[in-house]
């Protein structure tokens, strides 16, 4: 009772005190201001371990573990607070002699109320007579879609040789911010080899597994004078241009595109049996070797597996099932498998490995016997059919095959039981049945039909009665499917031109508003066609295929490969039904970091929702809200001379 009474209390008292609503004023936009720090910024011979930070206001910090980085690396984890305007920083460490000293915050500064966030500040010392100036700067992208990488460690070596990454530390470290952008600080003179990784295990190297970027050239740093102008108030409010002079450090458009070389080693990964008749294994590693496996005990002791089951694969041979048609194997509870495969060794040289795996099965309980009033032999048993999965939909796509799925591999077809008919003014008329499309190597669990479908007709596809038998015996119930074929109109085809491209042979690939891809084909001529698409919106990107594989690959750091340029064409294309789109494109007319249109970027900034409304945000759709040209006077084509 006493809580409600002082409520009330102050309610009334606010209300008598203030009539009408009291105004707050501007909302604060903007961050807090440096005002001072102990060392100062830039002071020498320091010697204390203790760095006190003040600002003009109160503020906070956001993730401080991974945001602030100390250069040159801490092995052990500074401790970072914030106390009203005062920020902390207590480095563990011991201080190295004649070292500069670089506390770079990132965006983990933000005043206290409006969460203004401090981007980019960062404060230096030395704890010798003099402090190393020099930066060097520029963005981080992801080399196969172009986003920007967010938090990633960027690092540079004085030391040129190829092995620095793996063995050493970095000298100078940094991260990169909400845009992928970065700056190396506090360099000395001289030559750096610059790396970005992805350093999961906070060792500040490379470990082969993490993601990397490189440049292929030492990078020189520098800086000069430029003059500048600038807007100032006067004070009366009016504007003045003041002609200032500022220093310039270069170069402030490094591009570094990061990849992972999916370095795997090769292994027997998985092994075991998931069901009586099939055996699993998978390897660390494609190959193009496959591994030999024995039987090792029981009747059939001393067989290749491949003798007594149908191998099915995958296409890179690190994924292998065995199903078993032998019938003592398969009713075997204990079985050992020899197997004998290829795997790295410490040197990373492939050898061969012989392993004795257990494959051991529960034996089968008993079924209890039910009581039945007929005798036993005048009850017909239910046929047991083969199972196959049928395309479930009423339509069939013009450049599409009918796909018929199983479940264990096909042993035979009959093609004399599978019949087509068209219906033809009511009458269904028999025409030529599909053609079925050769399995490739060690997969036979689907059955494709390929067909030249005339538009907008009735079919209707017939398979008899043990028309397909499976490798156990098992034939197909009779199958009767109707189905009518699209029309053109249904479809449309959008059209790139594409310049820039200097006879290198690409690959553009069609895009879903998933950034994923809905379509790839060659580029011919300089033409990317794209045909039977459904209305809707799509972007497209495209690489530039070095080896003419037809396929994306990565880099490699250690043979000093790039992975494959990719260009995103910078809109979004809209289709109709039965239109056909044609767009230019000159992957470089647009600079690399501003190409991925922002409406399928994922690693978008954080913008404040206070400081636009509804229809600012569609506005930001049509223009990139980060598209802020921080590579100042780049190139728009940074892989240019590599052409």
């Amino acid at each position: 009772m006493r809580l409600l009474i002082v409520a009330v209390a102050a309610t009334l008292f606010a209300a008598c005190a203030s009539i009408g609503r009291p105004d707050g004023g501007p909302r604060d936009m903007d961050p807090p201001v440096f005002v001072r720090s102990v060392p100062a910024p830039s002071a020498l011979n320091v010697n204390r371990n203790k760095i006190e930070i003040y600002f003009n206001e109160n503020v906070q910090l956001d993730d401080v573990t991974n945001k602030v980085v100390v250069s040159p690396a801490q092995q052990v984890q500074p401790i970072i607070t914030a106390n009203g305007r005062k920020v902390t920083v207590e480095l563990r460490d011991t201080l190295l002699p004649n070292t500069t000293y670089t506390i770079d915050f990132a965006d983990a500064i933000a005043d206290l109320n409006e969460k203004n966030i401090l981007d980019g500040f960062a404060i230096d010392f030395a704890t010798g007579d003099s402090i190393d100036s020099l930066r060097i700067s520029g963005m981080v992208l992801a080399a196969s879609n172009l986003e920007p990488a967010i938090g990633m460690l960027v690092g540079a070596y004085s030391n040129p040789a190829d092995s620095a990454i793996e063995t050493l530390k970095m000298e100078r470290i940094t991260k990169t911010n909400q845009y992928g952008q970065f700056t190396l600080r506090n360099l000395k003179p001289g030559a750096y080899r610059v790396f970005a990784v992805n350093d999961l295990n906070r060792d500040f190297h490379w470990d082969r597994s993490e993601d990397i970027a490189f440049l292929d050239s030492l990078v020189v740093p520098y800086s000069d004078i430029v003059v500048e102008v600038d807007t100032l108030k006067t004070a009366d409010g009016r504007d003045s241009l003041a002609t200032i002079q500022a220093v310039r450090y270069m170069p402030n458009n490094i591009l570094l595109t990061w990849f992972n070389e999916e370095y795997k080693p090769q292994y027997l990964a998985d092994n075991n049996r998931p069901e009586r008749n099939r055996i699993y294994f998978r390897l660390g590693a494609p190959t193009d070797t496959l591994p030999t496996f024995r039987v090792a005990n029981g009747p059939q002791a001393g067989r290749d597996l491949r003798e007594l089951a149908r191998l099915e694969a995958s296409p890179t041979l690190d994924t292998l099932n065995f199903w078993l048609t032998d019938s003592l194997l398969v009713h075997q509870d204990s079985l050992l498998i020899q197997a004998n495969y290829q795997k790295l060794d410490s040197l990373e040289n492939l050898v061969w490995t012989t392993d004795t795996l257990r494959m051991f099965m529960r034996p089968a309980k008993p079924k209890k016997q039910e009581k039945v009033d007929a005798e036993p032999d005048s009850v017909p048993k239910p046929i047991e059919f083969y199972k196959l999965t049928l395309p479930s939909s009423p339509s069939q796509d013009l450049h599409k095959p009918i796909v018929i799925k199983s479940d264990v591999p096909v042993a035979s077809i009959d093609t004399a039981a599978i019949k087509m008919q068209m219906l033809v003014d009511t009458i269904w008329t028999d025409v030529a049945p599909p053609k079925l499309r050769p399995n490739p190597p060690y997969s036979s669990k689907s059955i494709v039909m390929d067909y030249d479908w005339p538009e907008g007709e009735k079919y209707r596809l017939t398979v008899d009665s043990a028309a397909i038998y499976s490798i156990y015996g098992l034939y197909n119930k009779p199958i009767k499917m109707e189905f009518t074929t699209k029309k053109s109109t249904d479809y449309g085809t959008i059209i790139f031109n594409i310049t820039g491209l200097d006879s290198i042979p690409a690959v553009a690939q069609l895009l879903g508003s998933n950034d994923e891809p809905i379509a790839a084909v060659p580029v011919v001529d300089s033409r990317a066609t794209f045909n039977y698409l459904p209305a809707g919106t799509y972007y497209a990107r495209l690489f530039l295929d070095a080896n003419g594989n037809g396929k994306y690959d990565t880099g490699n750091l250690h043979a000093g490969l790039q992975p494959e340029e990719v260009y995103y064409y910078p809109k979004k294309v809209a289709l109709k039904q039965a239109f056909t789109v044609r767009q230019s494109w000159d992957i470089y007319e647009t600079a690399l970091d501003l190409q991925k249109p922002y409406e399928i970027k994922k690693n978008k900034p954080k913008l404040r929702p206070d400081t636009f409304g509804q229809d600012d945000e569609e506005e930001l759709e049509e223009e990139d809200p980060y598209s802020d040209p921080f590579l100042s006077g780049r190139d728009p084509n940074p892989f240019r001379s590599n052409h």
